[in-house]
């Protein structure tokens, strides 16, 4: 059993260790070599993309790096997915798109804003995601591969 003074001067060393392996892993996940955030490749387009994505309240369906509803789709990645063509047909659709019994709004968007959050999603694709885009659920896994 530790006495008063021992158990305070653990607790102090404790305490003193853990912020000091905090500042340093804060500071080394701030530095620039492990940046991830794909800023270079940041374009007009991308930003136009992103301000049409938040003004049509995508998220309030889909998510986006693990942000958003659950209502449809995920669509960190889905340019590898399903391809630009695909997606310009979605968004340029003049009538409600229906997968799997769900509905889409008709955005009945124009070409250059179709075109520009398709450059979003490209944008976001490219993200490091650390390995996070893998399927880790065996369930998850079993669907796909069949």
């Amino acid at each position: 059993m530790l006495s008063k003074k021992q158990a305070r001067a653990f607790f102090l060393i404790g305490t003193l260790v853990t912020f000091l392996v905090f500042i340093g892993l804060t500071v080394y996940s701030l530095s620039e070599g492990n940046d991830q955030t794909n800023k270079e490749n940041l374009t007009a387009e991308v930003v136009r993309g992103k301000e049409i994505w938040e003004s049509n309240n995508c998220m309030g369906c889909h998510t986006i790096l693990g942000e958003g509803a659950y209502y449809a789709p995920e669509l960190t990645k889905v340019i590898d997915r399903r391809g630009e063509g695909y997606i310009k047909a979605i968004l340029m659709s003049p009538v409600p798109w229906q997968p799997n019994g769900r509905k889409m709004v008709a955005y009945g968007m124009t070409e250059s804003e179709a075109t520009d959050v398709i450059s979003f999603f490209k944008w976001i694709g490219e993200i490091d995601l650390n390995g996070f885009e893998r399927i880790v659920s065996p369930l998850a896994k079993d669907k796909i591969n069949n």
